[in-house]
């Protein structure tokens, strides 16, 4: 399992901060999206096994519209103003303290 951060916006891959799925959705409304999310990202191999250009950009389409729905991209969730370091290094944010003390290296 990944470490999330202390604030539940963010885990942590290979040092790299990604974005938590917006807690405030409801479990059935969360579950619908991660299946729509897992159908788009089946659609974009089968895009990437046909080699048709239209039908990758559709498919990877449907991947971004779904990760913008569960609120692993596009707006921040948060209202609290602070800003979003999703994809950044966790070592170049304020998250750094509590990265490095999980004993962590950012590889």
């Amino acid at each position: 399992m990944h470490p999330t951060t202390p604030d539940g916006r963010y885990f942590v891959v290979k040092g790299r901060l990604w974005r938590c799925a917006n807690p405030s959705l409801s479990e059935g409304e969360r579950q619908h999206l991660v299946n729509e999310l897992m159908g788009a990202r089946r659609a974009v191999k089968s895009a990437k096994a046909s080699a048709d250009p239209s039908e990758m950009k559709v498919a990877r389409a449907a991947v971004h519209a779904a990760k913008v729905a569960l609120g692993e991209r596009g707006p921040v969730w948060w209202t609290d103003g602070a800003p979003d370091f999703n994809r950044h290094n966790a070592d170049n944010t304020p998250y750094a303290d509590w990265y490095g003390a999980l004993g962590a290296t950012s590889a």
